[in-house]
């Protein structure tokens, strides 16, 4: 014959055959860690948000407006000569408002907004070539944006010992034009002179 098997006693019930059975154990609530790190989270959202609304504020000033910028008074104005590097830079001449540069219709090119080209003379005060590239000169406008040069419109206008990219040999003076394009209504204020993409710089007032 089969035994029978005794019967399993019940929680909290005295065992008939040894100590009592302790009672289940608690399972441990997990939802108050969750909502703690939830808030945690929020929490580190918010302060993150907030900051960037700070300093956006302080940049633009309490209503949001872009400020106006205006050309650093120290700045040398046209026909004084600045230098950065191995370059002496005399800014001559500017001209605004073009819709379009070059006489030959092939290679006129048209504006997006309006050609601002700086006229200068670009002199070797090193002992060595240096090469000048238009393209690392910078314009800035009232407003305190800055634009690089139109490689393009450069070469469609001509009329510059370097149109794109040249060596200027040690004591040699150079006519050089430079080509930007600005939005309509924009106010070229200075120039950034380099002679390398690299150097800091000289200032050049325009107005």
């Amino acid at each position: 014959m089969s035994q029978q098997p005794f019967p399993l006693p019940q929680p909290g019930q005295p065992n008939p055959y040894g100590a009592p059975v302790p009672p289940p154990a608690k399972k441990k609530r997990k939802w108050p860690w969750i909502v703690l790190a939830v808030i945690a989270f929020l929490l580190v959202v918010t302060v993150a948000t907030g900051g960037g609304d700070k300093n956006e504020t302080a940049a633009t000033g309490t209503t949001g407006a872009a400020t106006t910028q205006t050309a650093d008074p120290k700045a040398p104005g046209l026909n004084t000569p600045v230098r950065d590097g191995k370059f002496e830079f005399v800014v001559t001449g500017v001209q605004a408002g073009l819709a379009e540069v070059g006489d030959n219709p092939y290679l006129a090119k048209k504006a997006q907004g309006q050609f601002v080209i700086v006229s200068m003379t670009v002199k070797n005060i090193g002992t060595k070539p240096q090469s000048f590239d238009p393209s690392s000169q910078k314009l800035k406008d009232a407003q305190g944006r800055t634009f690089e040069s139109d490689s393009m419109a450069q070469i469609a206008l001509g009329d510059s010992d370097v149109p794109v990219w040249d060596n200027i040999n040690p004591g040699n003076t150079v006519q050089v034009k430079v080509v930007f394009d600005m939005p309509e209504g924009a106010v070229p204020a200075t120039i950034e002179l380099h002679d390398s993409m690299f150097s800091g710089g000289a200032d050049v007032a325009l107005k």
